[in-house]
């Protein structure tokens, strides 16, 4: 395995799918369910996004290949993507792509079995989360990349679903200023990750540029 990918990548998606960032939202869309069904949206809600993202690794690429999509044009826009996401994270505003418009928000208020919509998708698995896999996905050469990039993946999901199955104990010790200083911090990760990503696209796209300084 290479460890240095499967870190990379490890921080990445954890920056952009980081189980306490969801776990207030799951909190507040399972409040009425009792223990029981409770656990059983975080059991489902982990499978369904590990479903979405086994889906986005191996299509991601072909999908883009299909629409004659260049990976560095996707990277830059991806990186876009990221960026206000990340900038919306740090103001405490959100990103209504990556959390849900405010109309999807209210339809959601009506549904039963919230473990795909809205935790799983836009939640979870959001844009920037399929940005972030099909872009780490490219940069996969071999078997042993293929394992660092799967694990790190497994090992995130793992921990979505230990966080939100002990929901209802992890919120209790989680203070509104804890849930601020995550999301900011988490937000100035990522919003270095998409600056690296729209640097690099650019140096792929435009190789005589000097963007070194």
């Amino acid at each position: 395995m290479d460890l240095p990918l499967f870190l990379r990548a490890l921080g990445a998606f954890f920056a952009i799918m980081n189980p306490f960032l969801s776990l207030p939202v799951f909190l507040s869309l399972t409040g009425s369910q009792d223990l029981k069904m409770q656990k059983k949206t975080a059991i489902r809600t982990t499978y369904y996004s590990a479903i979405m993202c086994a889906i986005i690794f191996a299509s991601g690429t072909l999908v883009l290949r299909f629409f004659g999509i260049n990976i560095e044009n996707f990277r830059i826009a991806g990186g876009l993507v990221l960026l206000l996401i990340a900038l919306g994270m740090l103001s405490g505003k959100g990103f209504g792509a990556h959390e849900g418009s405010q109309g999807e928000k209210i339809h959601q208020a009506g549904v039963e079995d919230v473990s795909f919509f809205p935790m799983t998708f836009p939640l979870v698995v959001g844009p920037g989360s399929i940005t972030t896999i099909v872009i780490i996905r490219a940069q996969v050469k071999d078997w042993e990349d293929t394992v660092s990039v799967v694990v790190a993946l497994a090992v995130l999901l793992i921990s979505i679903g230990i966080v939100l199955y002990s929901a209802a104990k992890i919120g209790k010790f989680m203070s509104l200023t804890l849930r601020t200083i995550t999301t900011r911090l988490m937000g100035m990760i990522l919003a270095a990750i998409s600056i690296e990503m729209i640097t690099n696209g650019l140096k792929a796209i435009f190789p005589a540029w000097t963007l070194t300084g």
